[in-house]
C-alpha cells in the first residue's frame, strides 16, 4: 500500500491483502463457532466426551489463529503495509502483534492444560468454559481492534469509507 496518500483506490495486491485477511477471519470465526457449540453442549455426566470435543475445537481454533498470525506478520501483509506507510499507526499495529501473540500463547496454554488433566471425568465444565469464554472475549477484542485500524488507515489515506471502496 505504498503510497496510499497519493492514489484514489487500493492496487490489486492491497486488494489480495484486504482479502486474505477477510479469509483468515472467515477460517477463525468458524472455528470460533464451532469452540461456542463444543462448549454449548451438554456437559453432565459426559465429561470426557465433552472435553475431547472442546479439545477438538480448541486445536481447531489453534490452527486458525497461527495462520492468521502468519499472515498477519508476513512483510506484505495489510498490517505490515500500514507500519510500514502510516507512521502513527504503527504503535497500534505493534500492539495488535503482541495481542495475537498473547491470544495464541493463551490457546496453547489452556491447551495443554485440558489435554493432561488426569481424568477426563473430572473436567470442571464450568470452570472450563468460563476460562474459555474470556479467551473468546480477548479475541472478538482484539479482532474489533484490528478492524479498526484499518478502517481508519484507509480513511486516512483515501478520505472515504473502505466500504465504499469495496462496494465498486
Amino acid at each position: 500500500m505504498a503510497g496510499w496518500r497519493e492514489r484514489a483506490r487500493f492496487t490489486s495486491s492491497e486488494r489480495a491483502g484486504l482479502d486474505m485477511r477477510r479469509a483468515d477471519q472467515d477460517r477463525t470465526l468458524d472455528a470460533i463457532h464451532h469452540l461456542e457449540a463444543a462448549l454449548g453442549s451438554a456437559a453432565p455426566g459426559r465429561e470426557g466426551s465433552w472435553l475431547r470435543d472442546v479439545l477438538d475445537a480448541l486445536e481447531l481454533l489453534d490452527e486458525a489463529m497461527n495462520e492468521e498470525r502468519r499472515n498477519a506478520e508476513a512483510v506484505d501483509s495489510l498490517l505490515s503495509d500500514i507500519a510500514r506507510t502510516q507512521p502513527r499507526l504503527r504503535t497500534r499495529v505493534r500492539g495488535l502483534r503482541a495481542q495475537y501473540r498473547h491470544v495464541r500463547d493463551t490457546i496453547e496454554q489452556l491447551r495443554g492444560e485440558l489435554a493432561s488433566r488426569p481424568s477426563e471425568a473430572s473436567a470442571d465444565f464450568a470452570d472450563i468454559r468460563q476460562r474459555l469464554a474470556w479467551l473468546l472475549a480477548a479475541l472478538r477484542h482484539q479482532r474489533s481492534r484490528e478492524s479498526d485500524l484499518i478502517y481508519e488507515a484507509y480513511y486516512d489515506a483515501f478520505n472515504t469509507d473502505i466500504e465504499a471502496e469495496n462496494a465498486r
